[in-house]
């Protein structure tokens, strides 16, 4: 008894290590504390053991699945496919639509370029140029005319008569024949 106080003051001071070396010192103690007394064993009185009988159970009749609520879930999968099919279009559209804008700006930089190019082709000092280079010279006093535009404008406008049916008529069989008369002849 006197080694087993010393054990005990020996685990109530501070632990040095790991305790999981120790994993008896909870038993001994509750041994320790317990010497010297009867054990006393437990007796659990005996209870009759009661048979129950289970009550029946029903079955439930199968019941038949409504046309309605397959025509519903039917409904339901076609949408489901349909909104699926709506993305695919949504997704090939935006695709569509990011490379018509990727086209769209290399456009806008030919256009930018070509007007810059046009520009040059008709700056009045390029034009000059090529004219003096062809022979062309600014026009001498005596080359110039003036024309008197202080009278007024005049036009004479003759109306034909509206030639009749028969005449109409005639004339399309004239250019008729000449043309089966052209193409056979």
């Amino acid at each position: 008894m006197a080694s087993a106080a010393q054990d005990m003051r020996h685990y109530s001071g501070g632990v040095y290590g790991n305790l999981a070396y120790g994993l008896e010192r909870e038993l001994r103690e509750k041994e320790l504390q317990h010497a010297g007394e009867v054990r006393r064993e437990r007796t659990v009185p005996k209870t009759e053991t009661k048979v129950r009988s289970l009550p029946r159970v029903r079955v439930r009749e199968r019941e038949r699945v409504s046309l309605l609520s397959v025509a519903g879930c039917f409904a339901v999968a076609v949408m489901a496919v349909m909104v699926l099919f709506s993305y695919v279009q949504l997704t090939a559209l935006s695709s569509d639509v990011v490379d018509l804008r990727s086209q769209l700006s290399t456009l806008e930089s030919d256009h930018v370029q070509l007007t810059a190019k046009y520009q040059q082709m008709y700056d009045l000092s390029t034009v000059k140029e090529v004219a003096v280079q062809a022979g062309m010279s600014k026009p001498g006093s005596s080359q110039i005319y003036y024309v008197d535009l202080s009278d007024g404008d005049s036009a004479v406008v003759y109306q034909k008569e509206d030639p009749g049916i028969l005449t109409k008529i005639a004339a399309a069989v004239r250019h008729s024949a000449a043309s089966v008369k052209e193409y056979f002849g």
